[in-house]
C-alpha cells in the first residue's frame, strides 16, 4: 500500500478513537469541563500530562532544531526537561492544595483582587495563543505532506477535530483523549528511531546508537562532524551560542514551563495532593522516553539527509525529495545550472532550503523505511499537536468563562450558563488559533519558545511569591506581571518581528542589537528578573496583605493532611 493510503488508514483510526473517547466522556458539569471531575488516576493523568506537555514542538520541531543547531539545540532539551522537574517539585503540589481550577483563579484569590485576576487572564490568553499558533502550524505541516493538501487546509481540518472533542468533552474528554494520544505519539516516535538506529549502527537502542559506530568503524558523531565541516557548517558537536544566551534560553524555558497554565491545570484533575505528586513523577518518566531519543533522531536525520542530497543529481533524487518539495518546505534553486544540489553553509552558493520542521517527519522516508512507519509518524505528529492544542484551548475558554465572565462580570451566572460560556469561548479560541496557524510567526519550536518566555515573564514570579512569601500583596504582583509581560512583548516584537525598526531585526536577525547579547527566546529570563524586582519594590512601598490571606499561604505549605482532598 502507498504511504498516502496508510496515512488515511492510521490517521482515520486515531481520529475516530479521539472522537469516540470525546463522545464517551463528554462533560456534564463545569467541574468535569474544567478539571475532569477531579477523579483522574495518577497513571492516566501522568500520560495525559505527558501528551499535553509534548506538543508539536517536542515531536516535530525539537529534533529538527537539534539536527541543524547540533550542540546548541541542547538548550531546548535542558530547559524543557528541567522546567518540568521544577514545576513538579516546586509548584504543582502547592497549587493543587490551594484548590483553584486555573492560574488566573489562583492569582485572583491569592492576591484578593479582581484586577489581579484580569491581568492574569490577559497574560494567560497571550501565552496560550502564542503557544497554540505553533501547534496549529504543526498540524498544517503534517496534513500538507501526508494528505497532500495545502497547509492552510490542513490547519482547518485540525481545527475541526480539536473543536469537536475540546468543546464537547472539556477537560474530561481531553484527558482521556490525551492518554490515547500519548500512546500514539510515543509509539510513532520510537518505532522509526529504533528502525534507523539498527539500520545505521546495528544497535536497537537509539540513545546508544547515536554514540555508536557505523559499518566502517567510524563513530557516527565523528562522521557527522566531518560531513558538516566539509560543507562549511560548524562542527555538529560544538556550540556557537554565547554562554550567557545558552543560560538565558535554558532558564527562560525552565521557569516558563513552571508558569504554563495548560500544564498546571492538569494537577487539579486528580483526587489528592499525593496523586498530583505521583502523576508528576510518572509524567516525567513518560516524557523522558521521547526527550532522550530526540538527539538520536536528530543525528540520524541530519546524517542521512546530507548523504542523500549533497552534491547529488537533482533528477536522481528519490521520491521523498519531490514529495516534500511539493509542500514548499523543501526548495531547490539551481544557481549554477549544473543540475546538482549544492547544499553548503555559504548562503550565496547554497541551493537547498530545508524547513527544520520537516526533519522528523521526513526522516523515515529518507531512510527508506516501510510505508506504514512513515504514516505512523504522521499520526504521531498530529497526536502531539492536537493534544497540546486541546489543552491550550481549554485554558483559553476557562479563562474567559470562569475567570472573566463568572468571577468578574456576572457572579450570579448559573452552572449551565457558565458551561455554555466555556464552550462558546472554546469555539472562538479555535478560530483565532486557526488564524495564527495559517499566518504563523515562525517555525514551530521558535514560536513555542517565545510562549515560554512570556510565561516566565508574567506568571512565574507571581506564583512563586504567592506560594512562598506570605507578605506579598496584590499591588506588587499586578505591577510585576504588567511590567514583565510588557517588556517581553516589546523585546519579542522588536527583535523577532522587527515591529519597532521597520522590520530590520526580523529580516537580518540583528544579534548586535540584542540587549546583553540575549536572543528573544532567552529574554524571558531578564523580563522575569525585572518582574521580581518590580513586584518586591512595589510590595515594600504598599500595605501588607490581609491576615486571612497570609494564613491561607501558611496553610498551603503545611504537609499535614496533604493526602486529603481539597474542599474547593
Amino acid at each position: 500500500m502507498s504511504v498516502q493510503l496508510w496515512t488515511y488508514i492510521l490517521v482515520g483510526i486515531t481520529f475516530a478513537l479521539y472522537i469516540g473517547i470525546a463522545i464517551w466522556s463528554r462533560a456534564g458539569s463545569t467541574k468535569e469541563f474544567y478539571v475532569a471531575g477531579g477523579g483522574v488516576s495518577p497513571l492516566a493523568n501522568g500520560m495525559a500530562t505527558a501528551a499535553d506537555w509534548m506538543s508539536a514542538a517536542s515531536f516535530i520541531s525539537m529534533a529538527g532544531i537539534i539536527s541543524f543547531a547540533g550542540y546548541d539545540g541542547a538548550v531546548y532539551l535542558m530547559g524543557w526537561t528541567g522546567g518540568y522537574v521544577l514545576l513538579a517539585l516546586l509548584l504543582a503540589p502547592y497549587l493543587r492544595k490551594f484548590g483553584k481550577f486555573t492560574v488566573p483563579d489562583f492569582i485572583g484569590e491569592r492576591y484578593y483582587s479582581k484586577t489581579a485576576r484580569i491581568v492574569a487572564v490577559i497574560c494567560a490568553l497571550i501565552v496560550s495563543f502564542t503557544y497554540v499558533a505553533g501547534q496549529m502550524r504543526g498540524v498544517g505541516i503534517v496534513f500538507s505532506r501526508f494528505l497532500e493538501v495545502d497547509i492552510n487546509t490542513g490547519v482547518i481540518i485540525g481545527m475541526v477535530i480539536v473543536l469537536f472533542y475540546a468543546v464537547l468533552g472539556g477537560m474530561k474528554g481531553i484527558t482521556y483523549t490525551q492518554v490515547a494520544q500519548y500512546c500514539v505519539l510515543i509509539f510513532a516516535f520510537m518505532v522509526p528511531a529504533i528502525f534507523i538506529s539498527i539500520q545505521m549502527t546495528g544497535n536497537p537502542i537509539p540513545q546508544l546508537g547515536m554514540g555508536g559506530t557505523i559499518a566502517d568503524g567510524t563513530y557516527l558523531l565523528d562522521k557527522l562532524d566531518g560531513l558538516s565541516t566539509e560543507l562549511g557548517f560548524a562542527e555538529y558537536t560544538n556550540g556557537s551560542k554565547s554562554l550567557i544566551d545558552v543560560f538565558a534560553i535554558t532558564f527562560a524555558l525552565m521557569v516558563g514551563t513552571a508558569g504554563l497554565p495548560h500544564v498546571i491545570v492538569r494537577f487539579f484533575t486528580v483526587k489528592r495532593v499525593r496523586d498530583a505528586r505521583k502523576s508528576a513523577g510518572l509524567a516525567l518518566l513518560f516524557i523522558a522516553i521521547l526527550y532522550t531519543t530526540a538527539p538520536a533522531v536528530a543525528v540520524f536525520a541530519r546524517t542521512n539527509m546530507i548523504e542523500t542530497v549533497s552534491n547529488q543529481e537533482y533528477t536522481a533524487m528519490p521520491q521523498w525529495f519531490k514529495n516534500w518539495e511539493g509542500t514548499g518546505l523543501l526548495q531547490f534553486e539551481d544557481k549554477n545550472a549544473d543540475g546538482k544540489i549544492q547544499y553548503v553553509a555559504d548562503a550565496a552558493v547554497n541551493e537547498l532550503t530545508v524547513d527544520r520542521d520537516i526533519m522528523v517527519l521526513a526522516n523515515p522516508e529518507i531512510a527508506n523505511l516501510p510505508a506504514w512507519v512513515i504514516a505512523l509518524v504522521a499520526a504521531g505528529g498530529l497526536a502531539a499537536a492536537l493534544s497540546t492544542a486541546a489543552g491550550l484551548l481549554l485554558v483559553i475558554s476557562s479563562s474567559v468563562s470562569h475567570d472573566l465572565i463568572k468571577n468578574v462580570f456576572n457572579p450570579d451566572l448559573s452552572e449551565k450558563g457558565e458551561l455554555w460560556a466555556a464552550r462558546i469561548s472554546a469555539v472562538g479560541a479555535v478560530i483565532i488559533a486557526g488564524y495564527f496557524g495559517i499566518n504563523p510567526p515562525g517555525f514551530v519550536a521558535a514560536v513555542v519558545a517565545l510562549a515560554f518566555g512570556l510565561a516566565a515573564a508574567s506568571f512565574f514570579p507571581a506564583i512563586i511569591l504567592g506560594i512562598f512569601y506570605k507578605k506579598m500583596n496584590s499591588k506588587g504582583a499586578i505591577a510585576g506581571m504588567i511590567v514583565g509581560i510588557s517588556l517581553m512583548l516589546f523585546y519579542m516584537l522588536k527583535f523577532k518581528f522587527g515591529i519597532f525598526d521597520g522590520g530590520k531585526a526580523a529580516v537580518a536577525g540583528l544579534k548586535d542589537g540584542w540587549w546583553f547579547g540575549i536572543s528573544p527566546e532567552g529574554f524571558g529570563t531578564i523580563a522575569m528578573v525585572v518582574n521580581f524586582v518590580v513586584a518586591l519594590v512595589v510590595n515594600q512601598l504598599t500595605e501588607e496583605p490581609p491576615e486571612e490571606v497570609q494564613e491561607i499561604v501558611e496553610n498551603i505549605r503545611i504537609p499535614s493532611g496533604a493526602g486529603e482532598a481539597s474542599s474547593h
